[in-house]
C-alpha cells in the first residue's frame, strides 16, 4: 500500500516531455464567468504590423562565445552582434520597430523577450509560448510599434536562466516625440560571473556632462536578485519606474532606491553626480575626469507607495470583474520525480499551477502575498499593473505602476489592470532560477489558442 502510494505521487510529479501550457495545472475565473476553451485566435495570429516600412530595423546574431567586458575582462557566455550587453535600440514613442534575431550557434536555441513592452501576443518572445525558439542557422523577425515612452529591455527567454545569465540581453530605450531638456545615459546592470557591471564595464564610469547639466541615468536591473541604487554629490528625483512617468517626484537626499530584477527606475541627477549599484560598480556624470566621493549605501530606501503626487486612476479597480490570489510558498516535495523544497504557488507544486482566464476588458484585481523565505520580483508580461496597497496600506502617492515587482517575504500586494492585451501571458518570478523550479503562472484570455508546445521538435524551454 505504502510503496503504490509513493509511486503513484512520485507519477503525478512528472512533466511531460512536450505539453501545451494550457493543458497544465488548473482553471481560475477569478470569481468572474467561465467561458469555453479551444476555439478562436491563435497565439501565432495576434502579430504586430505586418506591412509598413520600420522607422527602426535592427539585426542581431547570437552566439554563443566568450565575452570580452569593456574593461577587458574575458568570460564565457553568449553576444549579439559580438558585445554583451547587446546593442542599445533607440526609438521614438509610435515608430515601428523591427528586429531580425539570428541564432548564428546557439546550440538551446534563443528568442527575444521585450522586457516591460507591452508588444502584441505573438512578438512577445517566449519559446513553448509565443514562439518557438529559433535554432543555429534559423532566424525570426519582431515587429511592434513603440507605443508607451520609457526604459525597458530585452533578452532571451528560451534557457533564460542560463543564457540571460551569460549575457544574452540588451536595453531598448523609446522616446517621447519631445525630448526633455536633459542628458539621457542608459545604466544596465548585470553581473557576470561574480563581476557587477554597468554597460559591461567593471568598477567605476565616467559619462561626460557639463557641471550642472540634469542627467536622466535609467538604472536597468538585468540580474536575478534586487539591487540598491544611491545617489552621491547631488540631490535626486525619481522620475519614472518600469517605463512609467512618476507625477510630482519630490526631490531626494538621504534615501536609496530599490530596483528589483528585472526592473528599471530613472534618476534625475544633477552632474556632477555618482550613482551606485552595489558590488563595486558605479557611474559618475560630470566634465571629464570628475572625482565624486561616494558616500555609504543609505539605510533609507524610498518608498514608492507614498512617493509623488496622487491622481485619478484611468479605470476603477472597486468595479473589478475578476479577483486573482497568486500566492507564493515553499514546501518538500517531488518535481518532475526530483524530491526537493520547492516553491508553491496556492498551495500547488509545479506542474498544477493555476491558469488565471479573462475576457479582454475585464478589470483585474490580483493580490501576491510571499510566504515563502525569500524575495521574489515578479513580472507579468504584456500589461502593466498598478499598485493599490501593500500589506493592507493603501498607496497615497503618484500612480505606481509596475511589470516587475519586488516582493519581500512576508509582503502582501494588491494591484490591478485592465485585460487589454489578447494572448497567453507568462506571470512568473523573474529571479529566473526560481522559475525555472516552477514559481510561475499564465494569464489566458477568452477566445486565444495556443499552438506551441514546451519541450517538443523545438525543444522549447523559456525558464
Amino acid at each position: 500500500m505504502g510503496l503504490g502510494l509513493a509511486g503513484w505521487y512520485w507519477s503525478a510529479s512528472l512533466v511531460p516531455s512536450t505539453y501545451s501550457v494550457m493543458d497544465m495545472g488548473h482553471m481560475d475565473y477569478g470569481g468572474g464567468p467561465t467561458h469555453a476553451h479551444g476555439a478562436g485566435r491563435s497565439v501565432a495570429e495576434l502579430t504586430g504590423p505586418a506591412s509598413g516600412e520600420p522607422d527602426v530595423a535592427v539585426e542581431l546574431a547570437a552566439r554563443q562565445e566568450s565575452v570580452e567586458l569593456a574593461g577587458g575582462e574575458r568570460i564565457e557566455g553568449y553576444t549579439l552582434n559580438g558585445t554583451s550587453p547587446g546593442p542599445a535600440i533607440e526609438a521614438r514613442q509610435g515608430d515601428l520597430v523591427q528586429v531580425t534575431l539570428t541564432n548564428v550557434d546557439v546550440p538551446d536555441g534563443v528568442t527575444l523577450h521585450w522586457h516591460g513592452v507591452d508588444v502584441p501576443n505573438a512578438e512577445d518572445g517566449v519559446a513553448g509560448v509565443t514562439q518557438d525558439a529559433v535554432q543555429p542557422g534559423e532566424d525570426h523577425v519582431y515587429r511592434f510599434l513603440a507605443e508607451d515612452a520609457g526604459t525597458y529591455w530585452y533578452h532571451s527567454h528560451q534557457v533564460s536562466h542560463v543564457q540571460v545569465r551569460g549575457g544574452l540581453f540588451g536595453t531598448l530605450v523609446v522616446r517621447p516625440p519631445r525630448v526633455p531638456d536633459e542628458q539621457d545615459v542608459v545604466a544596465a546592470v548585470h553581473t557576470y560571473d561574480g563581476r557587477r557591471t554597468i554597460g559591461g564595464r567593471t568598477g567605476v564610469s565616467q559619462v561626460d556632462a557639463e557641471a550642472g547639466e540634469p542627467v536622466r541615468v535609467r538604472v536597468v536591473n538585468t540580474d536575478n536578485s534586487p539591487l540598491r541604487a544611491w545617489v552621491s554629490g547631488s540631490p535626486f528625483r525619481v522620475v519614472a519606474v518600469d517605463g512609467t512617468d512618476v507625477t510630482g517626484p519630490a526631490e531626494l537626499r538621504e534615501e536609496g532606491v530599490v530596483v528589483t530584477a528585472g526592473g528599471r527606475v530613472d534618476l534625475l541627477v544633477t552632474a556632477p553626480a555618482r550613482i551606485d549599484t552595489g558590488g563595486g560598480s558605479a557611474l559618475v556624470v560630470g566634465p571629464e575626469g570628475s572625482e565624486v566621493p561616494a558616500r555609504p549605501a543609505p539605510d533609507r530606501q524610498v518608498d514608492l507607495l507614498e512617493y509623488g503626487s496622487p491622481v485619478a486612476l484611468p479605470f476603477d479597480p472597486a468595479s473589478a470583474d475578476r479577483r486573482f490570489g497568486y500566492e507564493i510558498g515553499r514546501r518538500i516535495g517531488l518535481l518532475d520525480g526530483k524530491p526537493g523544497f520547492w516553491w508553491t504557488v496556492n498551495g500547488r507544486l509545479y506542474p498544477d499551477i493555476p491558469m488565471f482566464h479573462v475576457e479582454e476588458g475585464d478589470v483585474v484585481r490580483m493580490t501576491i502575498t510571499n510566504d515563502s523565505g525569500d524575495v521574489h520580483p515578479m513580472h507579468l508580461h504584456g500589461h502593466h499593473a498598478v499598485v493599490l496597497s501593500r500589506d493592507g496600506v493603501p498607496a497615497s502617492g503618484s500612480q505606481w505602476w509596475v511589470d516587475s515587482l519586488n516582493v519581500e517575504d512576508g509582503e502582501s500586494y494588491e494591484i490591478a489592470f485592465v485585460a487589454d492585451n489578447p494572448g497567453i501571458w507568462m506571470d512568473h518570478c523573474h529571479h529566473l532560477d526560481h522559475a525555472r523550479d516552477g514559481l510561475i503562472a499564465h494569464l489566458a484570455y477568452a477566445g486565444v489558442t495556443e499552438p506551441f508546445r514546451i519541450g517538443g521538435a523545438a525543444h522549447n524551454e523559456p525558464e
